[in-house]
């Protein structure tokens, strides 16, 4: 046996560089899209509502599914042309995870992050307000939760409430915030809307793609 040629073989599959896991048909890793957006996936640090990693997220890969990714493309080219990028909070949720935020949900006693997250909402009402659901569409793939950041510092532009506050002032029409954030979250809302995403009222950062592929499939492979 000739064990240099072992050897060799062995140092060459060690510095190959690995391809990317493979995804299910029809979803691709966004960065291949689009390679200078901003994706910090809150889900996969400790900055969240429950103040852990959660369940199912082992990368900041964002991934979406390829219709989505090319609709986000069309946002991200347009809103460079006013010195302005997205910022992705979270895009693909497995299934695992969501059942992480139920069981959160549950233990009542663990309000860690009540003061910056949910202040004005006791834990134990979570479900019946619409906080915490058992489904969430980001495990079909096609829906995100952004916003904008200045094209000059990398800068999350002020919206008027923090991505993930569960309350009023996250909805897309409250009113007691100032001109500045208004306009940023119209700026958001109206170029989004323009390439085909949907908004949810209750939350100025998330949209969903129109006529998104898996409208009835509720994916549960990690992000990896």
């Amino acid at each position: 046996m000739n064990y240099k040629i072992i050897i060799s073989l062995l140092l060459f599959l060690m510095f190959v560089p690995q391809k990317s896991a493979k995804l299910p048909e029809g979803f691709v890793y966004v960065k291949e899209v689009i390679p200078d957006l901003d994706v910090e996936l809150r889900y996969y640090s400790t900055n969240n509502f429950i103040g852990d990693t959660i369940r199912g997220y082992k990368s900041n890969n964002l991934i979406l599914t390829h219709q989505t990714a090319e609709a986000l493309k069309l946002v991200q080219d347009e809103l460079q042309l006013q010195n302005v990028c997205l910022k992705v909070y979270d895009g693909y949720r497995p299934q695992r995870a969501v059942n992480h935020f139920v069981e959160w949900a549950r233990m009542l006693g663990d309000t860690i992050n009540k003061q910056e997250y949910y202040p004005k909402v006791e834990k134990r009402n979570l479900f019946n307000e619409g906080y915490i659901s058992s489904r969430s569409g980001h495990s079909r793939g096609s829906t995100v939760d952004l916003t904008l950041t200045d094209g000059n510092t990398g800068e999350p532009l002020d919206m008027g409430s923090p991505f993930d506050f569960f309350g009023e002032e996250s909805w897309v029409a409250y009113k007691d915030i100032s001109e500045e954030q208004k306009a940023n979250r119209q700026l958001l809302q109206k170029v989004m809307q323009k390439h085909n995403f949907r908004n949810y009222a209750n939350e100025w950062w998330h949209f969903t793609l129109r006529w998104e592929p898996f409208p009835d499939t509720y994916f549960d492979f990690e992000v990896e």
